[in-house]
């Protein structure tokens, strides 16, 4: 959980689950390995953070021109983040994708860090727990959900690509007039 949420990409929808069978199996209490999993997600999370804060906003203001990243965009985005970083951060815990990649723009936005680790960890709590509770309930048949989720995450992805097209599209536009 913790490489995943460090933006390396280790699908929690295969952690969790197998960590349910182990509690099916009686080698630990479902209560540690949604802690244990919550805590892996806030602490990648916070290296993702580090990583925006301190190296995320030079580079994007040095390099973002190549990759259609105005400062004017930087601007609204902290805008946004100071608006709705705190539901953005909780809500991107729940979806498969977004949640191993939110903790970089909300550093280089600046979240505020202690709002950001409550927000990380509350929103890591119910993903970690429905995750290793289809596992515990499928039991030995947990290998099977992976084709689940696997659906949500091409849907998201789907979706990312989409808005990333769209944002092209937009800036080449803008620079045009």
């Amino acid at each position: 959980m913790l490489l995943e949420s460090a933006c390396i990409p280790i699908p929690s929808e295969v952690i969790m689950p197998f960590s349910g069978y182990l509690v099916f199996t009686g080698r630990f209490m479902i209560w540690q390995v949604v802690f244990w999993g919550a805590l892996g997600n806030l602490v990648g999370s916070a290296l993702a953070y580090w990583v925006g804060l301190y190296g995320g906003r030079p580079l994007v203001e040095k390099y973002g021109k190549y990759i259609l990243v105005s400062n004017r965009d930087l601007e609204t985005a902290d805008k946004w983040f100071l608006k709705y970083g705190q539901k953005a951060v909780f809500f991107s815990r729940l979806l498969p994708v977004v949640r191993t990649f939110i903790s970089l723009p909300a550093g280089i936005a600046k979240m505020d860090f202690k709002k950001f680790s409550f927000y990380t960890f509350a929103g890591s709590l119910p993903w970690s727990f429905a995750l290793a509770y289809v596992g515990l309930k499928t039991g030995e048949n947990w290998v099977g959900i992976r084709v689940y989720f696997e659906k949500f995450d091409y849907i998201i992805a789907t979706a990312l690509i989409l808005a990333i097209l769209w944002w092209i599209w937009r800036h080449v536009r803008y620079r045009s007039n």
